[in-house]
């Protein structure tokens, strides 16, 4: 079994039960199995398109899957819980990203791991900084690179949804 890390959002429809939905589904799927889940921030959009807030956590997974097989899945899960074809970096029922598997580093068509706007993003790296703290993207740790950003993108908006977390946690029974 090889760690990796996903980053899920949504900010379109049922946003909690559509990351509730895929975190079940991600679980249930022969191969992967969930082992921890970050808290949700609440998080303005990234990329200029005027939308809705979005609700961003990540999950540490153990898997089987090679990288392509594992993008596969979540992109079926994607598809399951509605997503729709839109504009890049706009609004979405569900957005399920490969960002990191451990001891992997590729570049394909398809995938870049680790996720090439990873460092960039604070929705991302907030909540990853949660379950994967010492996981590091060119030597430097994944909490480092999470306060880096604290102080260097304060035009980012992410914070803690506890009401939101709360009802995660008590949907996935954790």
């Amino acid at each position: 079994m090889t760690e990796a890390c996903l980053g899920l959002g949504a900010n379109l429809g049922d946003r909690i039960g559509n990351l509730c939905h895929a975190i079940e589904a991600l679980n249930a799927t022969p191969g992967i199995r969930v082992d921890a889940v970050s808290r949700v921030f609440n998080t303005a959009p990234w990329g200029g398109v005027v939308q809705p807030d979005f609700l961003n956590l990540c999950v540490r997974i153990d898997t089987s899957l090679e990288p392509l097989e594992l993008l596969a899945v979540c992109k079926s899960i994607e598809r399951s819980i509605g997503r729709q074809a839109r504009d890049l970096w706009g609004p979405r029922e569900i957005d399920i990203d490969v960002l990191l598997m451990a001891n992997v580093e590729m570049t394909s068509p398809e995938l870049s791991l680790p996720h090439p706007r990873l460092s960039e993003r604070r929705f991302v790296l907030e909540p990853l900084a949660e379950i994967a703290p010492d996981w590091t993207i060119r030597g430097t740790r994944i909490d480092d690179l999470a306060a880096r950003l604290r102080v260097t993108a304060l035009d980012q908006s992410c914070e803690t949804d506890a009401e939101m977390s709360a009802r995660i946690l008590s949907r996935l029974g954790s």
